[in-house]
Formats: structure tokens, C-alpha cells, sequence
């Protein structure tokens, strides 16, 4: 199976998530997404960045919180989605030793 990958210009990628391009630039900053080149006037994202965006915008808005708080609250909601995904994982692990 093949992935193709979209690269989207900041243009785009606005449109796309809703976000200002003040707004992409502090988001880019605190890391929460990275372009796929370095040279900020030829900025291209990842279709993958558009949904951290849209996650990282519905946040900010309804909690109405600042973007480096997103940014931290992202990092832990990451950190969590592994933690459960090793968990599941371990759990199937354990119940083959267990269901004998």
C-alpha cells in the first residue's frame, strides 16, 4: 500500500486549518509542528501537520488558552495516546500468559 503525502504551501495550510499566518508562526515556534523545509518564505507542511493544527485551534479556542499552554497541553495529550497504545499492547501481551 502507498502513502502519498500532501505538501501544502502556508497559503493553504491557513485555509485549510483555519489558522492566521501570525497564528502558524507562533505554532511553528513552540514546535508544535514542524515545516517540511526550513526557508520560512517557502514554508511547506505535511497533510499530518493539518491535523495537529486542527486539534491545537479547536483547543484554543474552547479553552480559550494561550498557544504555548497548547502546546504543553498537546505534549501531554500525545504523551497519554502512548501511554494507552503501550498499555492496550501489554495488556494483550499479558492476557496470552493469563487465559491458559
Amino acid at each position: 500500500m502507498s502513502h502519498t503525502t500532501l505538501h501544502l504551501t502556508v497559503t493553504e495550510f491557513c485555509f485549510h486549518t483555519g489558522l492566521t499566518a501570525p497564528e502558524l508562526n507562533e505554532i511553528v515556534g513552540l514546535g508544535m509542528i514542524e515545516p517540511v523545509n526550513g526557508v520560512q518564505q517557502d514554508w511547506y507542511f505535511d497533510d499530518s501537520a493539518i491535523r495537529v493544527c486542527r486539534r491545537a485551534r479547536r483547543l484554543h479556542q474552547e479553552l480559550e488558552i494561550e498557544w504555548a499552554g497548547i502546546a504543553v497541553a498537546m505534549s501531554l495529550l500525545e504523551q497519554i495516546d502512548r501511554l494507552n497504545s503501550e498499555n492496550r499492547q501489554l495488556s494483550q501481551r499479558l492476557a496470552r500468559f493469563t487465559s491458559e
